[in-house]
Order: C-alpha cells, then structure tokens, then sequence
C-alpha cells in the first residue's frame, strides 16, 4: 500500500466563467476582466489572447476581498503576466525546482512526525498522535495565496479539465503537462484549519487501526480449544485475511479459516468484546461471544457483563469523523463539490462511472461463477464466504509455510538485513546489477507498527520508505510478501521521481498505476527467494487469480462507494446508523454478485476492510491495479530485461491513466484483455 497525503492534489476545471459562491468576491471583477483582456491583448497581441482570458478568468475565480481592491487586481495582473516564451519557460523552471525543494522537505518533516506511529519503535505514547496528525504543510497553499505567488501561477498556466486531458493530452509536450500539473496545485483554496482538521481525523483513523489487533491463541473454540499458535497476533482486517490464505495449505485449516470469519462478522456488527482487542490477558470464544479472564478464570465473576461489553461502535464513529471533516472542505472546491467527485475525477482520474462499470464488468461476468466451480472442485466442498479470498490458483502457492517462515526468519532477522540483501532481491527478478545498486541507495527499509507500507519523497536525492511487519523472531512470509510488493510502490516511486523530465510531472497518474508496478513484484516474491516452481500452466492460473483476487476486492470497493454515497445523502447520521447500513450495503453487493455462486445469502464479509477508516475511498484503486498489473504483465513477461521496462513504465510521470497505459502496454485500460484471458484459462484448465 502506498502511503497517501492527506488531500488530493489535482483539482480540474472545465468551465472558467464560474465563481466561487461560498465568499464574498468582489464585485469589481468582472468589469475588470473585460478591461484587463482588452489592454492586455492590444499589449501583447492575438497570439496570447487565450492565455490572456484564461488567466485573469483563474485568478478571478479565487482572488478575494481581503487579496487586495480592485486597482491592486488589475495592477497584479499586469504586472504578473508573461508573454515572451523563454520568460515562461524560466517561470516554469523556477516552479519547478522550489516547489521539489519544499515538497521534499515538507515530506521529511512529515516523515520524523509520523515515525513513531509507522515504525515499531517502541511504546505508543498519546502525543505520537497529535504529532502524527499534526500536517506542516496545511497552510502552505492558504500562504501561497496570501503572498500571490498561487496567483501568479493561475495567471500564467492552464488548468485542464479530466476530458481535456484525455481528449487533448496525446498532443500536448511533456512541458505542457508540466504547467498543467503547475496550474492544478492551486485550483483549490481550502483554508489551513480544514485541511489540519482532515489530517487530525486520519491520523486517528490509522492509529485505530493499527492497534487493531487480535490475539489468536486467546481465541477459544466452543470446547475451550486454542486453533492458533502462541504469539499469533492479526491486525484486522489485513492480517486475518492473510492468515486465511494461509491455512488453504494446512489439513486442519478450515476450522481455523472459519473461526476468523466469524471473528471478522464481530467486527462488523461491533459485537466484539471491546475487551478481546488487542489485550493478551483475556480468553474469547467468538462463536458464542464469551469472554473468561485469564486473571481470574471466572466466567460467574460478578465482572461478566464489563468483560462481555461490545466495542461501542468506535469502528463507525472513526469514518463519521472523516466524513464531517473532508465534507468540511467541500464549499471551497465548487467544481468538484463532493469527496467522491475529487477522489475519482481528480486524483484517480477515471470517472465513478467508468470505474463502477469495469467492476460490475468483472463481477457480472459469468467466468465468476466457472471460477467458482474450479475452486470448489479444488477444495472439495461447497464454497464458504472467506472463500473469497482463496488464493490456490497462485502458480508459486507454497505449500510449507512454517519451513519457509523459518528459512526466511533466519536470512532476515532484521530490516537492515533485507536492506543489504536487497540488490540480490533485484538482480534475481531481473534488474541490472547498477540498477540493482542504484534502488537499493535509494530506498530505505523500516519495520513498520503496522503491516507496511510505502512512503514516496518528492526531492531527489532523498530515499523512499519501505515499511514492513518483522516480528521478534524475524520476518516471516507474510512480511516477505508484503516487503515485495511494498519494494515495488519504493522501485516506481524511485524513478518516477529520479528519472521523470520534469518533477513537476512526478509519480503515476493514480494509486492504481503504483498499485500494478506493487503486483508485479509481489508476485515475484518466490523468485526474489531463489525458489523455483515451474508450471506448464502458470500464466493460465495466474489470470484466474487475477481475476478472483480482483472481483473480490472490486465487491469491497462497492460496498465503499456506496457507503460514502449514502453518507452524503445522511450526513446527520450517528454511528449506529451507519453501522446498520454498512451491513445492508454489504449484504446487497454480496447478493447481487456472489449469492448465486456461492449459494448463501445475507454474508457481511465484505464490510471488513480496514482501509475505509485512514484512507477513504482507496480501495477501488486495488481492482484498477489488478487490471493494469495484468496489461503490463502482458507486456514484459517476456522481457530479457524486466528491469528495464519497469524504468520506461515509471519514468514517464504523471499523466492521465490512459495515456500512460498506452505508453506502457500499447492499449488503453480495460477489463478485456483480463476477462478474455481468463476465459481461455478455464478452457485450458477444464480440458
């Protein structure tokens, strides 16, 4: 997972004529338009009259009373202007270097104030959250606007609108997309203390879940029998489900796999004990939702019903919070005046609709049911709900994790261990022994708290984070699995940054687009390990687990969508209530989709995850990476050099997700090449 900031960063415009509603803007300004465009163009000429209009209309639509009366308006605009082309050019350059500067420095003050809540490093203290949501940067654009230098950019460079971009975008030079990329950091005028809020509201978010842990061996069957190791402790809901893939693999897994299923429908429903949460001192039974006291092993205690008591709700009461706040920020962007509008038009880039539909394309196909029948007849039994997560297609599935677990316990005990041996990881899947070293002096490794992540700079010259979960006795797969696809986002985030042309233009269109590079890595995880599995059929069953591990996490990513549109029709809701429509809204995308295949009706399984109480709106970007990992895997699986397009792919910066993909594979994004893919699978496979 990438670690995002907290706001978007792409605001699109695609009519200038607007203005803001929300402050009193001066009612000299549209006199002064016309006035200024006319002097300015007899000024400079024809030639620059669309600039001309454009540019006051901009820096009209956010120019206020307390930004100064009109004579300092048309004064600012001409003397702020830039007609001559090498002047402009400079201009650029100018932006572009001080705004790397302080974009990276911002990101390394925000890299010490979060360290205590990314990195295990010992006790949690509460102002480690304060810190870690306190946001340096939140008023920077609000002082941009104050000085006039956020004016001076409107003035001189072009926001483009969505369909612009796409429409018009393969024209454009790459320093044309770079004054887009320019314009589009001031196309709001959200006030610091919004932003701060939102920060705050995160932070707390993600520290929740975080420490959102369970203790396996304290979980009791309805005999008093322990199903987990000693030690054992999952973090909802990533570990949980990662601990039920991992049981496909063991003969008494299945016991085990529905133990965490019910665990994971308590917290859902919030009828899990608030004390069974990260607590090693207590025995829980999930099914019959019995909690004993290791302190005094009276289940008749007089202290029954206080150790019984459900978590009271928190769980709903934390994605409140970040709804009230980023709702807060709406009046302020009137061009995109709902969350969801800003999430998909201008930071994904891709249109609500156009990914609602590639996700209905996935799950309404009929391949999810022919699936579904492989896997049962793999399984050999009717399919349960945390089948969804079934993960046996993987052409490099182990199937001794505890011998492997201790193989690579032993080779990194440590993150400065990995670190060292990262050059090996690199050169194994297939980059060049100088490139190998050039990431590895570029990108740092970290023990996260939690179960890892990536964090990006924005200076060159600086590393990359890689986050991931070592336990005591050293990392274990799972931590393995995680460190590669972690290193991925680090290895896209490392050359997008470093070998971009313009770092204006730096990163990837989405989340999704780093997503993918993140897949491609992960599942080279075996590879990096120099185990060797070979499979006649291993591109056959790599698209079925493409196409499994896509519908399930583009079901959750419904179930998201229409939790934050329901919000926005309910924003007086109380926690009670949202829980309740999480639960409807989770039963009604499992029916639609995945009731007939499965046979049941009525599962919640898809409320779980986590990602919707730090990072709203996020998980939609894991089925978009799964389609464009699978392009691009298209592409390079048989590449001499996979190091060497991964570098082409992730150089070529920040632009819309279809032109990128067209760079990158030759062919827009779409759900065809995966479903088609996936249907010559089940034939090949079912012969």
């Amino acid at each position: 997972m990438k670690l995002k900031s907290t706001l978007t960063t792409v605001f699109v415009v695609s009519s200038m004529t607007m203005l803001f509603a929300i402050d009193k803007v001066p009612a000299f300004l549209n006199k002064s338009d016309q006035r200024l465009e006319k002097e300015l163009i007899a000024k400079y000429g024809e030639k620059c009259s669309s600039r001309i209009k454009q540019g006051i209309k901009q820096v009209a639509m956010f120019w206020q009373k307390e930004d100064g009366d009109a004579k300092e308006f048309e004064l600012f605009v001409k003397e702020n202007f830039y007609a001559d082309e090498n002047k402009i050019a400079l201009l650029l350059g100018r932006f572009g270097k001080k705004f790397e500067a302080i974009d990276g420095y911002f990101a390394e003050m925000g890299y010490e104030l979060r360290k205590e809540m990314d990195l295990d490093c010992g006790e949690l203290l509460p102002v480690d959250a304060l810190f870690g949501g306190y946001d340096p940067a939140a008023h920077l654009n609000d002082d941009f606007f104050k000085n006039k230098i956020a004016f001076i950019v409107l003035l001189n460079f072009p926001i483009k609108s969505l369909d612009e971009k796409n429409r018009e975008g393969s024209l454009w030079s790459r320093r044309q997309w770079a004054e887009v990329r320019l314009a589009q950091r001031f196309s709001k005028r959200i006030p610091g203390e919004v932003v701060s809020r939102i920060g705050r509201v995160l932070s707390a978010g993600e520290l929740y879940t975080s420490d959102y842990k369970i203790w396996m061996h304290n979980c009791l069957d309805e005999n008093g029998n322990r199903l987990f190791p000693e030690g054992l402790v999952l973090i909802s809901h990533w570990n949980l489900r990662d601990e039920i893939k991992a049981q496909y693999s063991e003969p008494d897994g299945l016991v085990r796999q529905r133990m965490i299923q019910k665990i994971m429908e308590r917290i859902i429903t919030q009828t899990i004990p608030r004390i069974v949460i990260n607590n090693p001192k207590t025995d829980w039974k999930p099914y019959s939702n019995v909690v004993i006291s290791k302190e005094t092993q009276d289940r008749t205690d007089s202290n029954l019903d206080n150790l019984s008591k459900p978590e009271p709700n928190t769980r709903y009461k934390v994605l409140l919070d970040i709804f009230k706040a980023i709702k807060a920020s709406d009046k302020y962007c009137p061009f995109s005046p709902t969350y969801l509008d800003r999430k998909f038009n201008e930071e994904r880039q891709i249109s609500k609709d156009d990914v609602e539909r590639m996700l209905d394309e996935l799950l309404s196909s009929p391949l999810l049911g022919k699936t579904a029948n492989l896997i049962e007849k793999r399984l050999g039994r009717p399919l349960e709900p945390f089948d969804i997560w079934y993960n046996g297609f993987r052409p490099n599935l182990i199937t001794n994790e505890s011998m492997i677990n201790s193989m690579i316990s032993k080779k990194y005990p440590d993150a400065d261990s990995f670190h060292k041996d990262m050059t090996n990881i690199l050169e194994r899947i297939g980059f060049s022994k100088e490139r190998a070293e050039f990431l590895q002096k570029n990108i740092q490794v970290e023990a996260s708290r939690g179960t890892g992540h990536a964090m990006g700079h924005a200076k060159r010259g600086y590393p990359a984070r890689l986050r991931t979960h070592i336990g005591t006795n050293g990392m274990d797969y799972k931590g393995f699995n995680i460190a590669m696809h972690e290193m991925g986002h680090n290895v896209e985030q490392t050359f997008s940054l470093n070998m971009v042309d313009y770092t204006l233009l730096y990163s990837v269109p989405n989340n999704a687009c780093t997503e993918a590079i993140a897949y491609v890595f992960q599942d080279r995880d075996l590879k990096a390990l120099a185990i060797s599995r070979q499979n006649p059929q291993s591109q056959d069953y790599n698209a079925l687990d493409t196409y499994w591990m896509s519908c399930e996490i583009a079901a959750v990513a419904l179930v998201e969508i229409k939790i934050w549109e329901w919000l926005y029709k309910n924003p007086n809701a109380t926690p009670e209530m949202l829980k309740e429509m999480t639960i409807k809204i989770s039963k009604d995308v499992w029916n639609r989709y995945y009731a007939n295949v499965f046979k049941k009706r009525d599962e919640i399984i898809l409320g779980v995850y986590s990602h919707m109480f730090f990072t709203p709106l996020y998980l939609a970007d894991y089925p978009i990476g799964h389609l464009v990992s699978f392009q691009i895997e298209e592409k390079i699986r048989n590449s001499e050099n996979l190091g060497a397009e991964i570098e082409r792919i992730a150089s070529y910066g920040n632009l819309t997700p279809d032109l990128w993909m067209i760079n990158a594979t030759g062919s827009p994004l779409s759900t065809k090449p995966l479903l088609k893919a996936t249907e010559r699978a089940i034939e090949n496979i079912s012969k």
